[in-house]
């Protein structure tokens, strides 16, 4: 779709000729790229193999020495043992011939008294050359004996503890291989992981609206990564996360640059055109005049129920159109939603659901401010929640502000005290009560500070588009479980039935100028980056004045205009500086 956006116009060849170089130069560095990247991870693998085969080899070496020692130790076990039994049977041998000895010369003394032999004396035991036992000889045996068992006893002992220490140096040796294991693969892993960013890097370059999903699996590593707040241009209206992990194509064309930021400006219009609409329809005190033609009286009065209703109609309109513009922007939308179902991810549930709620006030009190003054001045203390957003990321992310990001706060301070002022100084004409207005306003801005700091911790995670499709849905239910639920008098809806068709088709203009807003600011990030329509966007409070003075003749005093531009232009610096940073860092 972007290239037929570059080359529609045929009546400059030369232009389309440069452009073909250029993107056939750009597919050459891809292709470069892509042959470096897949070079680097089989040499990864190379060396992850050798190191595998060195790992085994090792490992058969500890075997081969494990049986070593133990045919060693037994070895030197069965020799003293040998030896053990040698001495044992010297000794017995010994014992042996002290009792022959004894036996023979009782024998030899009984033969001779029988046979009638006269003999002196008997023979004495030392005529024979066999030595005489020892007197203790039940002692000695016992003394051997017990050396035995002591021997065996330690020889064993020393025989486990050898064992024990090749047990535990082995086991030791097995955790550590085990742990290079488990390092090798969560290093292919994330190899895997990379060439598969490559590869969807490449496809979207090749097709952006054919882009796989950016929602990963809960195996891969999550870091939160940096993404850019929501434009002010989205402030008024259902604010959308910025597509900001879809990659950017390198040396955009200048024309598609220029197709981006008007389409980005045409986008900041029509949400100046969606505030002046929603002016008109709230009742004032007189009828407003439109284009000064013709009395237009409203529909309903400012107050919390009524608005609520606006916004109920609004995105009845919003939930029968959104999804079919959500699929032709990303086909893949419904896989990811079914995914995210199917996940059971409470943490990241909890931030869809958390920042869906701070939307739906923050656009029910801007509807309530927009109802008491006059929607210039409301959209203008609006843009508090860039002072909030920034000193909570500080908070939260530790991403502290610039010195230009200081001064901007201060900027935008100035200007909101500019810009509010001059309503309590001198109610406006048409009614209302300033006090409620301004602090709607304000608390509409707090509360959409807290919308964006939970879309950024949920970024990466989910794609942008689901993301809003999800959070539109939400804030459906919440919007009609807030009009189900019985409320006060002051709170609840007060609505005639005879203002039934003319907030019906109220609703339809407020859904349909949504969603063109939402389809023109989607394009123009993609043509432009998120960085120059954010940019574009800070434009709204000075057109949402204008189109109020042309449209419905809403005069500003010059204090209230000097406080919007200094808000708008503190508003354009920080995003300037955001757009400006990473090229700095990048140099």
């Amino acid at each position: 779709m972007a290239q037929r956006n570059v080359y529609s116009s045929k009546d400059d060849p030369g232009d389309a000729q440069s452009a073909e170089e250029v993107l056939h130069s750009v597919m050459q560095e891809l292709d470069a790229l892509h042959e470096n990247v897949k070079g680097q991870l089989n040499q990864d693998i190379t060396r992850l193999q050798s190191e595998k085969n060195h790992l085994i080899d090792d490992i058969e070496g500890l075997r081969d020495q494990y049986r070593k020692l133990q045919s060693q130790q037994m070895e030197s076990l069965s020799g003293r043992y040998i030896q053990q039994q040698q001495l044992w049977l010297k000794q017995l041998a010994q014992v042996l011939a002290h009792n022959l000895q004894d036996l023979l010369v009782q024998r030899f003394n009984e033969l001779s008294a029988n046979s009638g032999h006269s003999l002196s004396s008997p023979i004495p035991s030392g005529e024979f050359p066999i030595p005489m036992p020892p007197s203790n000889y039940d002692e000695r045996a016992s003394e051997l004996l017990a050396a035995l068992d002591e021997r065996i006893d330690r020889s064993f002992q020393m025989l486990e503890q050898d064992l024990s220490s090749y047990e535990s140096e082995l086991s030791m040796r097995l955790n550590n291989m085990k742990t290079l294991e488990m390092q090798g693969e969560e290093l292919l892993q994330n190899l895997v992981n990379r060439i598969r960013e490559e590869l969807e890097e490449e496809e979207y370059l090749e097709n952006p609206f054919d882009a796989q999903d950016s929602y990963p699996d809960q195996s891969t590593n999550s870091i939160r990564p940096q993404v850019l707040e929501p434009t002010p241009a989205d402030a008024p209206r259902q604010a959308l996360p910025q597509p900001s992990a879809m990659p950017a194509a390198p040396a955009q064309a200048i024309p598609q640059v220029q197709a981006g930021l008007m389409l980005a400006f045409s986008s900041a219009v029509i949400l100046s055109l969606f505030n002046v609409c929603l002016r008109i329809l709230i009742k004032s005190r007189n009828p407003r005049m439109i284009f000064g033609l013709f009395e237009l009286p409203g529909v309903v009065t400012p107050g919390f129920g009524n608005s609520l209703l606006i916004l109920l109609m609004r995105l009845i309109v919003v939930m029968a159109l959104m999804p079919i513009l959500a699929t032709f922007l990303y086909p893949n939308v419904w896989k990811d939603i079914r995914r995210l179902f199917q996940s059971g991810d409470r943490a990241l549930w909890s931030k869809v659901l958390g920042s869906a709620f701070f939307l739906f006030l923050s656009q029910v009190l801007i509807y309530l401010a927009i109802g008491n003054i006059p929607a210039g001045i409301a959209i203008t203390i609006f843009f508090i929640y860039p002072i909030v957003t920034v000193l909570g990321s500080w908070i939260l992310f530790g991403a502290r502000p610039s010195t230009i990001g200081f001064l901007a706060i201060g900027g935008i301070t100035l200007g909101l005290i500019l810009a509010g002022w001059p309503s309590f100084a001198a109610p406006p004409p048409g009614g209302g009560n300033v006090g409620v207005g301004v602090a709607a306003a304000l608390a509409s801005g707090i509360t959409f500070a807290g919308y964006v700091l939970l879309t950024q911790m949920a970024a990466g995670k989910l794609h942008p588009i689901p993301f809003s499709l999800v959070n539109f849905a939400a804030i459906f239910v919440f919007s009609s479980l807030s009009l189900w639920v019985p409320l006060s008098e002051n709170l609840a809806p007060q609505i005639d039935q005879n203002v039934w068709p003319g907030l019906i088709a109220g609703g339809v203009v407020l859904g349909v100028l949504t969603l063109f807003s939402y389809l023109l600011n989607n394009f123009a990030i993609r043509y432009a980056g998120a960085a120059l329509a954010s940019v574009i966007g800070t434009l709204g409070p000075a057109m949402t004045a204008l189109f109020g003075f042309l449209i419905i003749n809403e005069k500003l005093q010059p204090v209230a205009i000097l406080g919007m531009a200094v808000v708008t232009l503190s508003v354009a610096a920080m995003s300037v500086e955001r757009m400006v940073a990473p090229q700095k860092k990048a140099s």
